[in-house]
């Protein structure tokens, strides 16, 4: 069997299908990653094989969401949903289909890759909807791989059922807007799995799910960040806990403390007044002055090697680092920047007893910096925190790993393949 993962030009949409792609590898099929030339780098390093398309040219104006923060934060307002059952969910519709318009430049080219390589099953990411229509074109059966809350599935459930008499007509015409010339074009009918995929890979808790009624096929989310050497100071020998304050590799973390006017230097000094190793990944051009002796940042760090040692993390909310700490067991601190389901995360975080809150309104009094100190002590002293997310390890490892999910997949696609 052939498969084909089509992906957004993104280190944060490309490690999560990587154990996956290598079960799918080691069961005999081949395996290839259609991504934008810029991450051919990023694939090799993972040991698997790039089929590049589109170009600079192309798709300019999406290769910078890798990397510019301003970018991410101009989507914010347009994409962040909670999935509530009376939740408005119109102008987020429209936000996300502007968002799959990004990649409209490169169904062509798409469409010719699958022609060429004939794959049997395309698995695509949520905002890769071309690579969906490249499949139905080619006849390969198409899965969707979820890197995050399924608001797509869920909003498309809503426009469904919709009463075009009370939506509003840019709502109504969207899906035509996005899609008619290209599937005429192409001669490919609609069906909803040009949005939801033939059926979907979810790798998120069951509790974490939000509710749809679409063919979804869980899966245990496996940390992957990169390969690389462990550093010899993560091995090193101390005496004292150590925290990552985490960021991110996506950009949108960086902005965590912006509404509060709390410095990176601030946050950092308070808290390693702490007695703690604490790990901050940002450059070290972030900061005023020099640093603390217990201090020690780096522009990027694998969590996959820093984690298993770690009493405690502070993240921005984003599933893969909340997933990868859970995987290993690890006190979470969750400042939710909302993007795409932020503030969910971090509720699920708190209602397992894995970890604390802290949302960014609360970071405006005067001394924000103490409300984020206290909060990693009482990760760090109470012992509840440290059972519950060892508990919530516990439950990660009941999903079915990628290798279990291998006969799933080969029946789904023998089902419907043409």
């Amino acid at each position: 069997m052939r498969v084909l993962f089509a992906i957004f030009p993104a280190t944060a949409h490309l490690y999560p299908v990587v154990p996956l792609a290598w079960a799918l590898h080691n069961q005999g099929h081949e395996v290839r990653i259609a991504v934008h030339p810029s991450m051919n780098d990023a694939v090799a390093r993972t040991g698997l094989t790039a089929l590049p398309f589109g170009d600079n040219e192309t798709v300019r104006h999406v290769v910078g969401f890798n990397s510019d923060p301003d970018k991410l934060a101009s989507l914010t307002t347009d994409l962040s949903l909670r999935c509530l059952p009376d939740e408005p969910w119109h102008d987020a519709w429209l936000g996300t289909i502007a968002t799959f318009t990004i990649y409209a430049s490169v169904l062509d080219e798409l469409v010719d890759v699958c022609r060429e390589w004939r794959p049997d099953l395309v698995v695509w990411d949520p905002l890769c909807v071309p690579a969906a229509i490249a499949a139905e074109a080619t006849g390969a059966a198409h899965a969707r791989f979820l890197w995050g809350q399924d608001n797509v599935g869920w909003m498309w459930e809503r426009y469904a059922e919709r009463d075009p008499a009370s939506t509003p007509v840019a709502v109504d015409g969207s899906v035509n807007w996005l899609l008619g010339e290209h599937l005429a074009r192409h001669g490919v009918e609609f069906s909803p799995a040009l949005f939801v995929g033939q059926w979907t890979i979810e790798p998120r808790p069951d509790r974490w799910a939000v509710p749809t009624s679409l063919d979804r096929l869980p899966l245990r989310s496996v940390p992957h960040n990169g390969g690389g050497h462990v550093p010899d100071w993560v091995r090193a020998p101390r005496d004292r806990p150590r925290v990552v304050l985490s960021l991110g590799i996506g950009g949108r973390g960086r902005e965590l403390f912006a509404e509060s006017g709390l410095t990176h230097t601030g946050l950092v000094r308070r808290l390693s007044e702490l007695d703690i190793e604490l790990v901050v990944t940002l450059a070290h051009k972030d900061f005023d002055g020099a640093l603390p002796n217990n201090v020690r940042v780096v522009d990027y760090v694998p969590l996959n090697q820093v984690l298993p040692d770690c009493a405690a993390i502070i993240h921005h909310g984003g599933d893969g680092t909340a997933l990868a700490a859970g995987a290993f067991g690890v006190p979470q601190l969750v400042v939710p920047v909302p993007f795409w389901a932020e503030d969910n995360v971090a509720d699920h975080i708190a209602d397992q007893g894995a970890g604390l809150v802290v949302r960014p309104a609360e970071l405006t009094g005067e001394a924000p910096a103490d409300v984020l100190a206290d909060a990693v002590t009482q990760l760090l002293t109470e012992e509840r925190f440290a059972k519950s997310a060892a508990e919530f390890s516990e439950e990660l490892r009941t999903q079915p790993s990628p290798a279990e999910l291998v006969p799933e997949i080969e029946e789904r696609v023998a089902r419907h393949r043409r």
